[in-house]
């Protein structure tokens, strides 16, 4: 029978972009331990600085009582578990539950008898019962459900977003049993101003999560697939979109590359567990064929324009303006601005990559790309204006266009300039 702690201490597992906001909004009221395998993050959190920009100095300054720490041992005086650890996917487009796994391993080591562990990381519906609370069990010699107890409230993070913020959206929230399930529904409620929601059990709030995203990233493959119809027929994407956005009820999605940790990686969870059960998604798959296909397109599009203006494509100077996954963000995870850069040099093309907002390093570890400081004028061929960055929009049609040389073709993917401005829009 679960017998609540009067005081609560948290520790929080994975201090990323979903981690952080919840260990500074909950260590404002609770004795919170920020967990992270990551010294140099540590480190820098100390120091008042979140290299993700999801927080401030001020809002970590009011988070009085969160600690950071890498010593794993500092989490055996927590009674409540938050992991927030990511969950990506493998080559061939399964699910990667090793940090998941590891997660569950650790608080396994630390975990006494009456604590709750609370999941937020996105997995398909079942992985929380089925994977990561058999490891806990089996390492800890503990009883699910009789000597300790799970929930799982799935992140709603959208990494640069300074509106919808963690307090600003709606929390789903469940528990292994109904006085866990309230009393987790309770305690983020304490921090989320806009209220949540609890879900009926554990399942349902998986797979709540895990249709957020796949739903999103349907609506987006299919304007993809108009804009490519569009291109052909030589109508304006955009245009279309707008004529069509004045009925109430048309949903106003843009083309683009779909990255990031979230949308262009949950839809395999959920196809997954589907042909776990002997259902074959279509679809969904449809769907993502189409997105994950949108980086060699946009290069495709490019040598095309290039060619037809008698530009040689071979060794041809390409500039990409834009690396992050999403304009004024510095989250370089599963870009597919990647994509379009590997196509290119397939190509035999030179290609520079700038990003103001990236970080330099974890782009050379993470794709070997170097990016570059300063653009020289009048020397590139293409100019692929493929984030919307704040910078960018600034910069205007005459400053970009400097870059080229006086006879290049400028694709503007994230339709940043007016239509006239460039020579191809995605």
């Amino acid at each position: 029978m679960f017998s609540p702690s009067p005081t609560k201490k948290i520790g929080i597992i994975g201090l990323g972009y979903v981690g952080l906001p919840l260990a500074a909004e909950f260590g404002k009221y609770f004795d919170v331990v920020g967990f992270d395998i990551n010294k140099r993050r540590i480190e820098q959190l100390r120091d008042g600085f979140d290299a993700t920009l999801e927080v401030n100095k001020t809002q970590l300054t009011e988070a009085a009582k969160l600690s950071y720490s890498c010593d794993e041992n500092d989490l055996t005086s927590c009674n409540i578990f938050i992991v927030t650890v990511p969950t990506p996917i493998d080559d061939t487009h399964a699910p990667d539950l090793n940090p998941l796994r590891k997660a569950s391993e650790l608080v396994a080591r630390h975990i006494s008898s009456n604590d709750i562990v609370i999941f937020e990381s996105t997995v398909y519906p079942g992985a929380t019962e089925e994977v990561c609370i058999p490891i806990i069990e089996k390492n800890s010699g503990l009883k699910f459900n009789q000597d300790f107890f799970a929930g799982y409230s799935p992140e709603r993070i959208n990494p640069g977003d300074k509106v919808n913020t963690l307090t600003k959206i709606t929390k789903i929230t469940s528990g292994s049993t109904p006085e866990v399930a309230d009393f987790i529904d309770e305690m983020y409620r304490s921090i989320i101003t806009v209220g949540t929601h609890k879900a009926s059990s554990i399942k349902v709030a998986e797979a709540a999560k895990v249709i957020e995203n796949t739903q999103r990233d349907l609506n987006i493959a299919v304007i993809n697939e108009f804009a490519k119809i569009f291109n052909r027929l030589n109508i304006d994407t955009e245009e279309v979109l707008n004529a069509a956005g004045t009925k109430w009820n048309f949903l106003k999605f843009k083309p683009g590359l779909v990255g990031g940790h979230c949308i262009s990686v949950d839809p395999y969870y959920l196809t997954f567990k589907a042909e776990e059960v002997g259902y074959r998604p279509e679809v969904i798959l449809a769907g993502r064929r189409i997105n994950d296909g949108m980086g060699e397109y946009v290069a495709t599009q490019l040598v095309k324009k290039l060619s037809s203006r008698k530009i040689h494509i071979d060794e041809a100077k390409v500039l990409v303006l834009g690396f992050t996954f999403k304009g004024d963000c510095p989250d370089v995870r599963n870009t597919k601005i990647i994509d379009v850069v590997r196509e290119l040099q397939d190509f035999n093309m030179s290609v520079d990559v700038y990003d103001g907002w990236a970080s330099a390093e974890e782009v050379d570890k993470e794709y070997g790309i170097q990016l570059v400081n300063q653009i020289q004028h009048g020397q590139y061929d293409g100019i692929i204006l493929a984030v919307d960055h704040s910078e960018f929009k600034e910069w205007g049609v005459e400053k970009i266009r400097a870059f080229g040389k006086e006879d290049h073709v400028l694709y503007d993917v994230k339709h940043v300039l007016n239509p006239q401005d460039a020579d191809i829009r995605l």
